[in-house]
């Protein structure tokens, strides 16, 4: 946030002095598209005179702000070239420096469109790749995570505005981006602007309008429930914090650990003999809990020294999965919500007296793991400086525990809205919206993992997301899409697989025109969903925009299921994008991945041959094959590929229901 802040306010130096005011995509670093008419905007005081006045062709353009001060131009800009200067006057000029004219393209998606090179990232061999990251032709600019339940004009970066591509600006860029602009820059030999705007673990419809989704039936409620919620988000945390405070209350009254609001589970003289032992500091789900969702409680019963008598003392608790409250000898001494932040409370003086005391907590956990983190234990100790030895007491060890309320036996917890990704059209409000209408080249898009449980649905999203941007921006621009990689166990078996139709809805969106779509069957890993080698993810992703956007006689991609036949008891399939002919890519001569059924419509592995540009199926176990399948599965067991190495895109040859089908 700082470091957030800081650079914002080195980009508002720029034009303090000045009357006009420009969002974060106007400034020194900024790349424009190419031989077009590029829109610039800002604002000025309503119905002031602004000029705009262009280096390359010494242009000026001449517009009047409105009444609200809002004002645009277009510039014509040249072909691919600078460094130019851009003036923008109102009577106080702005000159915007080290302008190239290139190709933009915006970088979209979820973790792994985010996955910077650095940071929590750490990509493959990251350190050489960002001590090489000498490029001051490709610009980037990284749009600042935010929600907002209206389209807003404004926008914050993490960037500070545009930058040049360096060794230290790149880390904490997004690397599927980063390669994809270096090939781009490199085999156009042109400047490229890369946008960034992602949030990790976000779904698709947040990053559509809310006119594009009222089209679907399925996002109707939730666009109307957006619609409800308080504009600004002081707003939206103040009801969140009412809302929440009133969900606590009734809890307490389901519970039975309260009385009149008092902590009965916490009083000093609560009997917990028949209470579950458990380890702390440690998890506690897997000392006899299992996954479990509600209340917990913990105490922990000591002795008070003569020496700790009257003195604040200091609670180190560490970390607690998810939520807690916390008692000392029956009074609330400390709540905190979040699993990664870390506990310190102050025990007042007043309640700390000699002989036996009881610490307890009252932990919330929403989903998964549950218990108390502290890898130097957890501390009581007199609040000073540096305390002595003996002011010092360690509470690790056996405490008792007690579940006491399931989240199914409460009424439904509030959901903090203050600044949640996962709402319908709250991306595109915030994140999207304010970049248009500048001039792009094109979108690449990383994202399907949280949409999973909803594939068939996606089927009709995703193509719906497109045509909304397209549809804002005005035009048809390319839109490349990184297909999942594989992730998850690898099944021993044929089975059905979420993944797989995500993977079948994503395809599906090629039907749109001016699409295309890269596979990653062959780099992802089974225990990481954020598989490291995004150089190849990138390089794909641009092999696609060369040929298809650029008109590079290049293969991007691997190949695409055509058709089939069926020929006695075995089965033909047909493939577009077969050059250099058919292979495989892990040394082995046989092909993996296939599947056959028969009426049954039971699959089993096949046994696989190559003959020409086709692929003959057949298994001894399907006397009469009507069905194939290739790499259909989380992470599937699979090799084919063309010439290039680049590998088959999965498919199936049947239409019968999934997992997914009719989930919304």
């Amino acid at each position: 946030m700082k470091k957030t802040l800081f650079l914002l306010l080195a980009v508002t130096a720029m034009t303090a002095k000045a009357q006009v005011k420009l969002q974060p995509l106007f400034t020194d670093n900024m790349v424009l598209q190419q031989q077009t008419n590029a829109p610039l905007w800002g604002e000025s005081k309503p119905n002031k005179k602004v000029t705009v006045t262009t280096s390359w062709d010494k242009q000026t353009y001449t517009t009047t702000a409105d009444a609200k001060g809002h004002w645009t131009v277009s510039v014509k800009t040249p072909s691919a070239g600078g460094p130019y200067d851009i003036t923008i006057s109102d009577g106080k000029p702005v000159k915007l420096k080290n302008v190239l004219i290139g190709e933009v393209w915006i970088c979209s998606g979820q973790s792994n469109m985010e996955m910077p090179l650095a940071g929590w990232g750490k990509i493959k061999n990251y350190e050489q790749e960002i001590a090489n990251a000498n490029h001051p032709r490709i610009r980037i600019i990284n749009v600042s995570n935010a929600t907002s339940p209206v389209p807003l004009n404004t926008f914050e970066t993490t960037t500070g505005g545009w930058q040049e591509c360096s060794p230290q600006t790149i880390p904490e860029f997004s690397s599927t981006g980063y390669f994809f602009g270096r090939d781009i820059e490199k085999f156009q030999n042109v400047p490229v602007g890369l946008i960034g705007t992602n949030w990790g673990g976000t779904i698709a419809e947040a990053w559509t309008s809310q006119e594009a989704l009222m089209a679907m039936p399925d996002f109707r409620q939730a666009v109307e429930n957006v619609r409800k919620m308080p504009v600004t988000r002081e707003e939206r945390e103040a009801a969140y914090k009412k809302e929440l405070a009133d969900w606590y209350a009734q809890t307490e009254t389901k519970e039975g650990g309260f009385d009149n609001g008092k902590a009965t589970f916490a009083a000093t003289d609560f009997d917990d003999s028949q209470w579950k032992d458990v380890q702390l500091p440690a998890r506690i789900d897997n000392q006899g809990y299992g996954y479990y969702n509600g209340f917990i409680w913990v105490r922990r019963t000591f002795d008070i020294p003569a020496n700790f008598v009257g003195k604040n003392l200091k609670l180190e608790l560490g970390s607690v999965d998810d939520n807690d409250d916390t008692y000392f000898n029956g009074e609330h001494i400390g709540h905190t919500n979040g699993v990664g932040e870390n506990r310190t409370y102050t025990i007042p003086a007043r309640l700390v007296k000699a002989g036996k005391a009881v610490l307890t907590v009252r932990i919330l956990n929403d989903a998964g793991y549950v218990g108390i983190m502290r890898d130097n234990g957890i501390m009581l100790s007199i609040d000073k400086k540096s305390p002595a030895a003996n002011e010092v007491i360690s509470l690790n060890g056996t405490w008792k525990s007690l579940a006491s309320t399931t989240f199914k036996q409460l009424p439904r917890k509030p959901r903090n809205m203050t600044n949640e990704p996962n709402l319908a059209s709250v991306l595109y409000n915030a994140m999207l919206h304010p970049l248009i209408p500048y001039a792009i080249k094109g979108a690449i898009w990383y994202q399907g993992e949280s949409n999973e449980w909803r594939a068939y649905q996606y089927r009709d999203l995703l193509p719906t997301m497109i045509n909304d941007w397209r549809t804002q921006w005005g035009y048809n621009f390319p839109f490349y899409i990184a297909q999942l990689a594989s992730f998850r166990k690898q099944a021993t078996e044929p089975v059905d697989a979420r993944w797989a139709e995500l993977r079948e809805a994503q395809m599906m969106t090629t039907n749109l025109e001016n699409t295309g779509i890269i596979c990653l069957t062959d780099i992802g890993d089974a225990n990481d969903i954020h598989p490291k080698n995004k150089q190849e993810v990138g390089r794909r992703l641009a092999l696609v925009a060369r040929a298809k956007t650029y008109g590079e006689p290049v293969v991007y991609s691997g190949p695409v299921y055509k058709g089939y036949r069926i020929e006695g008891n075995t089965i033909r399939i047909s493939f577009n994008h077969t050059d250099g002919g058919l292979k495989t890519n892990d040394g082995y001569a046989k092909i993996k991945g296939f599947a056959i059924a028969g009426l049954d419509h039971k699959f089993h592995w096949a046994d696989a041959r190559i003959d020409g540009n086709d692929i003959i199926v057949s298994s001894p176990n399907v006397t009469f094959p009507i069905a194939v399948r290739y790499a259909w599965a989380d992470n599937p067991y699979c090799n084919l590929c063309n010439g290039e190495g680049l590998p088959a895109f999965p498919f199936r040859t049947d239409d019968w229901p999934g997992l997914t089908l009719g989930k919304k």
